[in-house]
């Protein structure tokens, strides 16, 4: 199999699909790697590294997808590389397909087969969300504290607070891999943390681990509304693979949260967890509404590439290796992987894909 490893287009996206050692693995079993020139420079790696390690480096993109079979990208192809997708492309990156239906619709018409990593699940577990989860909700407090700011609009609250000043209020909406890590950054910051949780299972989780640490309460309209008039920063941290991430505050809720606080929705690449949230980039990360400041970067472990892209990678090798020894094949040894398989054939066929 020839293996392509692109430069991502995303504004600001920095991670990369794969590394020298990925490369070096593919040759020892006999494929061929292609690496766009420049790709892994965000995180550190030089095309040098690359070609060390056994890899063709190709000046194009365009060059680079009329070569390879297997595409391993990290984020969603935009419009300006449809173009280069074929019929008997593997793509194997993160979709979100149903937060964008014109990419879905393409990727149909285009027959392209698509496997997810989103969706790429082992016995309950996201092996390749977990990590990025992970990162983006050790990130989310970090962007919270700094939006506050009073430059950038923020009431100019410190979260750890001050000897003779209260600590800032963290609201995590949902405790999943997310939330649990908002949750112990924020609690590290110094900052008064709450989790609120729906399933009374997970709620006994977080209880039983973090409960000492912060409050944890069930997820109904008075809770809601009684943690977020006073908190400082709201995460959004509830999603649901492969459909759009459920909307957890109206824009009425907004008219309840002090002017100047900061929402993080962790959520906004499958959608947002708030009404009002819309998709941001890290140049343009924030903006301003009904007072509120929001922060809805759709790529957030981008701006930390060297974390998160090894993270990525680790989490990502094992299926590459088995794509490029069986391709499509491969879904019929490997559950996980078959559950990533999700367009092919000019169809969806994942029936976890809601548009």
């Amino acid at each position: 199999m020839v293996i392509g490893i692109p430069k991502e287009k995303k504004t600001e996206e920095y991670r990369v699909g794969g590394l020298p050692e990925t490369v070096t693995l593919l040759r020892e079993k006999g494929h061929t790697v292609l690496v766009e020139t420049h790709a892994g420079i965000g995180a550190g790696i030089e095309d040098s590294d690359y070609i060390r390690a056994g890899a063709e480096i190709c000046t194009t993109a365009k060059q680079l997808y009329e070569r390879s079979q297997i595409i391993v990208k990290v984020k969603e192809p935009l419009p300006e590389e449809y173009p280069f997708l074929k019929s008997e492309h593997i793509l194997f990156t993160f979709f979100h397909f149903s937060a964008n239906i014109k990419m879905t619709e393409t990727l149909v018409s285009k027959n392209v087969h698509c496997f997810a990593y989103e969706l790429v699940e082992d016995k309950g577990i996201f092996p390749i969300l977990a990590p990025m989860s992970e990162i983006a909700g050790r990130l989310a407090p970090q962007q919270g504290a700094k939006y506050l700011e009073k430059v950038y609009g923020g009431k100019g609250v410190l979260l750890s607070g001050g000897s003779s000043s209260r600590k800032g209020k963290v609201v995590i909406m949902g405790g999943g891999v997310v939330g649990m890590n908002a949750g112990l950054i924020s609690y590290g910051m110094g900052a008064e943390v709450v989790i609120i949780e729906l399933s009374s299972t997970r709620i006994k989780y977080l209880e039983k681990h973090f409960g000492k640490k912060y409050r944890i309460v069930q997820s109904c309209r008075e809770n809601i509304e009684r943690e977020i008039k006073d908190a400082d920063v709201v995460v959004g941290a509830v999603m649901v693979a492969g459909t759009r991430a459920p909307r957890l505050l109206s824009r009425e809720y907004l008219k309840m949260i002090e002017p100047g606080s900061v929402l993080v929705d962790v959520a906004i690449d499958q959608g947002g967890c708030f009404e009002t949230s819309r998709p941001t980039n890290h140049l343009q990360p924030i903006f301003i509404e009904q007072g509120i400041i929001h922060y809805c970067v759709t790529n957030m472990p981008g701006i930390v590439p060297r974390t998160s892209t090894y993270a990525l990678v680790a989490a990502t090798t094992p299926y590459i290796v088995m794509l490029a020894d069986k391709g499509i094949a491969a879904t019929k040894e490997n559950t996980p992987l078959s559950k990533g398989y999700a367009v092919g054939n000019g169809k969806i066929i994942s029936d976890r894909i809601v548009l």
